[in-house]
């Protein structure tokens, strides 16, 4: 059982550094390099040296698959982490699936035909990917896909969700985390109020909300 006297706590302190590194953290997990470098410039500290690693690379891909060129992001992968996408089939079928998703968008159906039945056939045989498969495929049902009842697949959201999972993938492939520090506190926090929440009673700790914590 977990001990939560917090007394075992009081004397551990966060020093200015630990914050900003998680700043510079999250700043460069999100590729957000010259944002960094300026933040550092004003403390006097240096961006480690694991942070600077293909940090431009990611960000052209990440930016690609915003930007709905998923094709050239798959290039810039396979050059940048190879074998990554070859190895994992969950990634390598969201990406293809955008591609086709964003020629639906551009209204370009004979194409996404084409190129369904060239790169995503062969989901087909694998039982989690057909639900999605027949969501993608109902989109060249609808004059304006858009007002489909997957509309959600041609939202930003849906981009940024796959480029976030890319950005993932690819530090991860380099051993680098897959998560930035910011990120693992926010996981971290979260699961420690739901245990308080079992273990003391919902009215003594409720859930952990980031945006309820930062308007305090």
């Amino acid at each position: 059982m977990m001990d939560l006297d917090p007394r075992l706590y009081e004397n551990v302190s966060v020093s200015d550094n630990d914050v900003r590194n998680i700043v510079v953290s999250y700043l460069m997990h999100n590729c957000f390099k010259e944002t960094a470098e300026t933040f550092l410039s004003s403390t006097g500290l240096k961006l480690p040296v694991e942070y600077s690693m293909d940090v431009d690379k990611r960000k052209a891909i990440f930016n690609f698959v915003l930007e709905g060129n998923v094709l050239k992001a798959i290039e810039l992968t396979e050059e940048l982490a190879p074998s990554l996408l070859e190895n994992d089939m969950d990634l390598h079928f969201d990406l293809l699936s955008l591609h086709f998703i964003e020629l639906v968008r551009s209204r370009k159906c004979a194409e996404a035909v084409e190129f369904g039945r060239e790169k995503l056939t062969s989901f087909g045989k694998v039982p989690k990917c057909v639900e999605k498969l027949e969501d993608f495929m109902a989109l060249l049902a609808y004059e304006e896909p858009e007002k489909s009842p997957m509309f959600h697949l041609l939202s930003p959201e849906y981009r940024q969700n796959v480029a976030d999972s890319l950005n993932r993938a690819v530090l991860a492939h380099a051993n680098l985390p897959a998560y930035s520090s910011l990120e693992r506190v926010v996981q971290q926090a979260t699961v420690v109020r739901q245990y308080l929440q079992q273990e003391v009673g919902k009215d003594s700790y409720p859930p952990f909300s980031l945006k309820a914590f930062l308007s305090k």
